[in-house]
């Protein structure tokens, strides 16, 4: 840790900025920013990055250049407008371990927003609450990262090592955005992404894995229904083999030592269906997408082998299906698994900056959803640690932030960077 004063220093600097901190954050949520369309919030990264005197990276993805490295996950859409920026803080005479601060500007569909307290792109403040979506999943910490190296520099210092700042897209689908920042070379000593961690660090997490599930049936007259064949009904059977396929999973929980106190570490979920054109004819197709997780250390492909083989099983006992059996293809998360190393000093530094500002040791916690973090960890050999502040309903209505665990959040982070990178005059 930075002696007593200069700690003191650097937090009462965040406090200082803090209101500032809270009317960026706001700003950067009222940014749609959902997939494909997150360009204008990088757009306005950028330009605060720049005007912090960072040297900004602002590029195009290209899904050519990253498609053979390890982590890759398929895509089913254009990357016309997936941009990356990153912004630079170089040192004078770096002497001191270097950093990445790692966030995503993507977030998920809203929902209807009738069913919202307040409209969604519009940031309320409640109480200690900063409301929207994306404000916890985690334009927050995106933000955090921003004003915790900025109130470095507020209490009269710099960081003594190289400070990577990556906004990142493809967070929530694919994690290629990552991936394609240690494409540009980005590397470093640790990486801290600043995840809606409730103010604990993240040990393990599960890999995840996407995939969609065409069904073809026979279309006829309602009148005629049992001549045809009900691509919806075939669907719902096949789903009903996958809950059983996610029941079997479960059940090996005790052979992962992260996960075997979980009451139900692996997660299926069909997130989306589509299917059938009109109320009187028996409908000859049905579309529906799935999410389900998969252990640290789990092989993709042979649980990808056991996803087909689970709709195979299903299928083969419908006696249209086993004629024309479903299609499967993976258009989404390819992602394995990650677990922090525990003997990493990076966690101790972490640690010691956690208790310094909180009076308590920093928490652990395993989680069923899976971070960037993967990247860093699994293919780059950075200790990827993610810790962020308390957030509630990330995914659902009325998304929401705690301001007062993200002031301590960025205290945490930023007195991190002191002890981890070393300072220098400012």
């Amino acid at each position: 840790m930075p002696e007593a004063a200069v700690a003191t220093a650097i937090m009462q600097a965040v406090d200082a900025g803090f209101d500032e901190q809270v009317q960026f954050t706001q700003e950067l949520v009222r940014f749609p920013s959902r997939r494909g369309q997150e360009h204008t919030a990088q757009d306005f990264m950028a330009r605060e990055m720049a005007a912090r005197g960072l040297s900004v990276d602002r590029w195009q993805i290209d899904i050519e250049a990253i498609r053979h490295l390890p982590g890759f996950s398929p895509v089913a859409v254009d990357y016309d407008n997936a941009f990356n920026v990153v912004g630079a803080h170089r040192a004078d005479n770096a002497s001191g371990r270097s950093l990445i601060l790692n966030g995503h500007i993507d977030v998920v569909p809203e929902g209807p927003h009738e069913m919202w307290s307040s409209p969604p792109y519009e940031p309320r403040l409640d109480g200690d609450w900063m409301y929207g979506r994306g404000s916890g999943d985690m334009k927050a910490g995106l933000a955090g990262t921003l004003f915790a190296l900025g109130a470095v520099r507020r209490a009269g210092y710099a960081p003594a090592a190289d400070v990577f700042v990556q906004s990142v897209v493809e967070e929530e689908c694919t994690g290629n955005g990552a991936l394609a920042c240690l494409a540009r070379g980005y590397r470093a000593d640790a990486a801290v992404i600043p995840e809606p961690m409730g103010e604990c660090l993240l040990r393990a997490q599960i890999g995840v894995i996407w995939f969609q599930v065409k069904v073809q049936g026979v279309p006829t007259h309602v009148a005629y229904a049992d001549t045809g064949a009900n691509a919806i009904d075939a669907a719902f059977s096949l789903i009903q083999g996958l809950k059983k396929l996610e029941q079997a999973w479960n059940a090996e929980k005790d052979r992962h030592p992260h996960y075997a106190g979980h009451h139900h570490p692996i997660h299926l979920n069909v997130g989306k269906i589509a299917g059938g054109d009109w109320a009187s004819s028996v409908p000859s197709w049905c579309v529906f997408d799935v999410r389900v997780a998969v252990y640290p250390g789990d092989d993709l492909d042979a649980r990808k082998a056991e996803i087909e083989a689970c709709l195979h099983e299903a299928a083969s006992a419908d006696a249209f299906l086993r004629n024309a059996p479903p299609q499967v293809s993976y258009n989404g998360f390819l992602a394995e698994g990650y677990v922090l190393q525990d003997d990493d000093a990076a966690t101790a530094t972490l640690g010691q900056a956690h208790a310094h500002v909180y009076g308590a040791p920093l928490k652990e916690i395993a989680s069923t959803a899976t971070t960037d973090a993967r990247f860093f960890g699994l293919y780059a050999g950075i200790p990827g640690l993610v810790y962020g502040p308390r957030s509630e309903a990330i995914h659902g209505f009325d998304e929401r932030v705690e301001l007062e665990s993200v002031r301590r959040n960025t205290q945490a982070m930023a007195l991190f960077i002191a002890d981890w990178c070393g300072l220098e005059p400012a």
